[in-house]
């Protein structure tokens, strides 16, 4: 069934008359406009670069809102290229990077013209109060040079730092003029624009609408409209899909398996990247779950070949840490194996008897089968289990202390992230500084830190790995983490369209196109 609250009807409805043609991989018009409908997972919160954090946010930012640079796939390996609001960009040496932009970008509601110091006041304002402040941790300052240009000085060498901030969300710039017109803060009215796209509606619980912006000075978007319709299940989504009612979506591992058996005539699927990695947490502050013993038992109490197997019928990759395959630091084996005999020891050594908790887990329905192969693995060991589903936003409130006090009582919980394109972008959410954003295990080493820091300016790739491998068998022996699965992001698509998805999953409206 579609997510609670938008009936099909309302999908047809949201997309304007339809033609036949939907369902052989036509372009869809209605009221002669051309139209991309795309499936929003989860609804809009913010827009501001400082607390966005959603994929879906960030695709209406990087449609709306300035970037100096972009991330590209040439050849299979992931790589960086300037925005097209950059006229030249030169990496000077370690730690100084050169920008001029290019004239005549203006902001919209009258702000004037996109210039250096809109680069300057946005980098060093999410720097200074941004959930992503860790990942600005190599930047210094922005100097500015001339009303387009100026230099970016980072307070040590960070080699990854155009591939993983600056071609990212977080780094989109923003109006000086008007963020402090609107009090140097904002949600989800953007205050000014700059970008192939404007928003036109936003509609809570339902979709986002996107329209070409008329002062755009670049090539025209394809699309005359993009509606980011919410449809919080993926298997919702792909039933969407196949009923005509979305042109691009997501898909899960055993949608993909299903689709290659047999294609819905006029579609295509695209592959982004295999940058997700999903764990089972333990918040190891929880009096349950306080003494490590109880967590060493749990990680070895869990048969993950068994829950994948059953999620996702073999469709995902076994993960043994957070870095996937093909990035430096990807473990190849964890160190803990399968072993309930071990772990009822351990738990009679801690001298744990009658333990229940509460796993929490997102509703979907692959989630769902997994913590119930769980649930019976622990129950084999003698720890009962209460499964608590959550919808999407709900789910995500669990560990983050500004969103409530729900915090305080997780306990365990199946959890997935996406991705980078660099190593550094795996472990930065696990840090001190992450403590009640997103490292719900709650937990810090002083070793831990200081790698982190290390890694992010070391250039030689094979000290590198070094590193981000102990960081892992780190985490790995708080006992807190069983590793989970690495998912590829794969979507299904309408033959008409050629869709641009960065690797990890996120879409890039400007660069859809019309086969």
């Amino acid at each position: 069934m579609l997510q609670e609250g938008i009936s099909r009807r309302d999908l047809m409805l949201g997309a304007g008359v339809l033609t036949a043609g939907c369902l052989t991989g036509e372009v869809i018009y209605a009221q002669g406009r051309t139209i991309l409908r795309s499936r929003n997972k989860a609804d809009i919160e913010s827009l501001d670069p400082l607390t966005m954090g959603t994929t879906q946010e960030r695709e209406v930012m990087t449609a709306t809102l300035p970037r100096l640079a972009r991330v590209v796939t040439t050849g299979g390996a992931y790589d960086w290229e300037p925005s097209v609001y950059v006229e030249s960009f030169e990496i000077v040496d370690d730690t100084t990077i050169a920008f001029k932009l290019k004239p005549g970008f203006n902001w919209s509601s009258d702000f004037g013209e996109l210039t250096a110091e809109d680069v300057k006041y946005s980098f060093e304002r999410a720097k200074g109060d941004s959930q992503w402040k860790d990942k600005w941790a190599a930047f210094d300052r922005v100097e500015v040079t001339g009303e387009y240009s100026g230099n970016i000085v980072l307070a040590y060498p960070f080699p990854a730092f155009t591939l993983t901030v600056l071609a990212h969300g977080m780094a989109c710039v923003v109006s000086r003029a008007a963020v402090e017109a609107a009090g140097g803060k904002y949600t989800v009215e953007m205050p000014a624009t700059c970008g192939p796209y404007m928003v036109k509606e936003w509609i809570p619980k339902q979709r986002m609408s996107l329209v070409p912006d008329p002062q755009w000075p670049g090539e025209k978007p394809d699309f005359d409209e993009v509606q980011a319709i919410l449809v919080a299940e993926i298997t919702a989504a792909e039933l969407a899909y196949e009923a005509g009612e979305l042109d691009v979506t997501q898909i899960s591992p055993e949608g993909f398996l299903r689709y290659e058996e047999a294609l819905p005539a006029g579609s295509a699927i695209a592959n982004a990247g295999h940058l997700n990695y999903a764990w089972l947490g333990m918040n190891t502050e929880h009096p349950k779950l306080s003494d490590i013993r109880v967590r060493k038992a749990i990680q070895h109490a869990i048969d993950v070949d068994t829950a994948l197997q059953a999620g996702f019928s073999g469709s995902v990759i076994k993960a043994n840490g957070i870095i996937p395959p093909g990035l430096a630091g990807h473990r190849e084996k964890s160190g803990y194996d399968y072993d309930p005999e071990k772990a009822r020891a351990v738990l009679a050594e801690a001298g744990v008897s009658g333990l229940e908790l509460d796993l929490k887990t997102m509703n979907l329905p692959e989630r769902l089968v997994i913590a119930q192969v769980f649930q019976a693995n622990l129950a084999a060991v003698g720890i009962k289990v209460n499964i608590i589903p959550l919808e999407v936003g709900t789910y995500w409130n669990q560990g983050r202390e500004k969103k409530g006090e729900e915090w305080k009582d997780l306990q365990i919980y199946l959890t997935r992230f996406g991705g980078g394109l660099d190593p550094s972008g795996y472990v930065n959410w696990f840090v001190k500084e992450q403590i009640g954003n997103w490292n719900w295990e709650r937990w810090t080493d002083p070793e831990f830190e200081e790698l982190y820091l290390a890694a992010a300016k070391e250039s030689d790739t094979e000290k590198r790995a070094e590193m981000y491998l102990r960081m892992q068998q780190i985490m790995e022996d708080t006992g807190a983490y069983v590793w989970l699965w690495h998912d590829p992001e794969s979507f299904i698509h309408r033959t008409a369209i050629v869709p641009s998805i960065v690797p990890g999953g996120e879409f890039e409206y400007a660069y859809f196109k019309k086969a």
